[in-house]
């Protein structure tokens, strides 16, 4: 993998558990009512699309696991449709779509086999 690569899912895994850590012992509710919470979240997942994005075809390609597309996708949605985010649809992502991010993105880097 090449070395940009690796910087690039190390970007991706820190964001997401980061973000993972924001959410922990918070509700759906909280993302209305904290203002800086939303904004913390909302960017960390444009961090995490934008370096998705930048991680080479060779390496999508090895790892289909990973939804790629979707995930650059929804930083896309995030950072031009910034007036019009759905917060149900970021809590689902970081409630279910993220940690098995996580995980994959750890495997990933740790030169583990896909699921």
């Amino acid at each position: 993998m090449p070395k940009s690569d690796a910087v690039r899912l190390r970007h991706m895994l820190d964001a997401a558990r980061e973000a993972r850590g924001f959410v922990q012992d918070r509700t759906r509710a909280d993302l209305d009512r904290d203002r800086l919470l939303n904004l913390a979240l909302v960017r960390l997942l444009e961090i995490i699309g934008e370096a998705a994005r930048q991680v080479s075809p060779e390496t999508h390609k090895r790892h289909p696991e990973v939804r790629w597309l979707d995930i650059a996708d929804m930083r896309n949605r995030l950072a031009h449709g910034y007036a019009d985010i759905n917060l149900d649809i970021v809590w689902d992502v970081l409630s279910q779509e993220v940690p098995p991010l996580i995980s994959q993105l750890e495997r990933i880097l740790a030169g583990g086999k896909r699921d």
